[in-house]
Parts: C-alpha cells; sequence; structure tokens
C-alpha cells in the first residue's frame, strides 16, 4: 500500500488504520496553520514512539505524512488557487497505539513546544477501502497528468469515486521529506477510494 509502480495505476483494499489527524484549510504553501500542524503531528508521533520504546520495549518506524484534500464544492477546484482548499493532515499510527498514550504523549509535547494546534489533534481510525493509487514522482506543482491517468483508470475500469468517507477527497502519501528531497525527485502516492459503479 505504500510502495505502488510509478508506472500503472494499482487496486488495493485498505483496511481500517489509526491516524493522528488535524483539520484545516487555506493554501498549504503560505499557510502557518498547515506548517504548525504537520509539525505537531510529527512531534506527538515521534514523542509516541520514544515513550513507546522506552515503556514497552516496542520500537517501529514513524509513518509518512499523509493528506486528505478537497473544496466544498467540486465546480470552484482550483489547482492554482488553493486558498479555498480544505485538508486533512494525518500520520498513520501502529494498532498497539492508544488513545490514552496519546493524550499523554500531547501534554508530554506541550510542556515544551508552544504550538497552538496541538489541541486540535484527533486520533481516530479512517477506513477507506477498495482504492486506486500509483506512485507519482516529481514537483508538487505537476501532478496533474498523474492524478488524470488515476482518475481515467477508474473510470475505465467500470468504478467510480466512493461517495462515503473520505468520498471525494484526494489523498496523497508523501513517501519524500519535502525539505530535504529535489522536487524532481519527490515520491508521492495519490490514491482514490472507489466502488463499482451502479
Amino acid at each position: 500500500m505504500y510502495n505502488p509502480s510509478a508506472k500503472e495505476v494499482s487496486i488495493v483494499d485498505v483496511p481500517e488504520m489509526n491516524f493522528l489527524m488535524i483539520d484545516g484549510e487555506g493554501d498549504p504553501n503560505t499557510s502557518q496553520e498547515y506548517h504548525d500542524s504537520i509539525e505537531a503531528l510529527f512531534s506527538v508521533s515521534y514523542k509516541v514512539k520514544f515513550i513507546t520504546k522506552k515503556e514497552n520495549s516496542q520500537d517501529y518506524v514513524v509513518m509518512p505524512l499523509e493528506g486528505l484534500w478537497w473544496v466544498e464544492n467540486l465546480a470552484d477546484f482550483n489547482i492554482q488557487d488553493k486558498s479555498g482548499w480544505k485538508w486533512t493532515a494525518m500520520i498513520r499510527q501502529p494498532d498497539f497505539i492508544t488513545k490514552y498514550m496519546i493524550k499523554k504523549t500531547i501534554q508530554e509535547v506541550e510542556k515544551k513546544k508552544k504550538l497552538p494546534v496541538l489541541p486540535r489533534i484527533k486520533f481516530q481510525s479512517l477506513h477507506e477501502g477498495l482504492a486506486a493509487q500509483i506512485m507519482y514522482i516529481g514537483p508538487y506543482s505537476q501532478e496533474g497528468p498523474a492524478v488524470e491517468k488515476l482518475h481515467n483508470f477508474i473510470e475505465e475500469k467500470g468504478y467510480e469515486f466512493n461517495g462515503s468517507l473520505p468520498g471525494e477527497k484526494h489523498h496523497e502519501i508523501y513517501i519524500s521529506d519535502m525539505r530535504r528531497t529535489k522536487p524532481g525527485k519527490l515520491k508521492t502516492i495519490i490514491r482514490q477510494p472507489m466502488k463499482r459503479r451502479n
């Protein structure tokens, strides 16, 4: 699920998974809220990993940042003007991480970092189910053809976007660290939940 082909669209059945999530809106390139949200999510994710390893002797790899993107009215979607975009920034958590552990970790992080979005972190499950996905390699601003290829695949194979949560939301998984990777080498999984057309 986290290493699809960059040449062909693949179909996956995504199980229910737990995530740390923060909801927001606005252009991710200019929004301080989005920047703060990413910092908060990674701060809590690494802290809970540290606590779990120390107290429970369980270690694991912190998963990459993911994002759900949408607009209230799809007719208003504009790839150039992102000011009206809504988003959920999120990081997957292992099955053995509990709400209590996350609550305790957030309290620990709050003692050291003054991030205004920390109280808005949610610990929730997400079950996407049947989905199509492809790996896109390159700058975020040029992923349009990959998205179109994914959507065309869904249409050609007799599927349609799944209208349930997360429904029409565009899902991206940022495999590369955008701070340390050249734009031309960024790896992003583009995923779209779908269902059989009636």
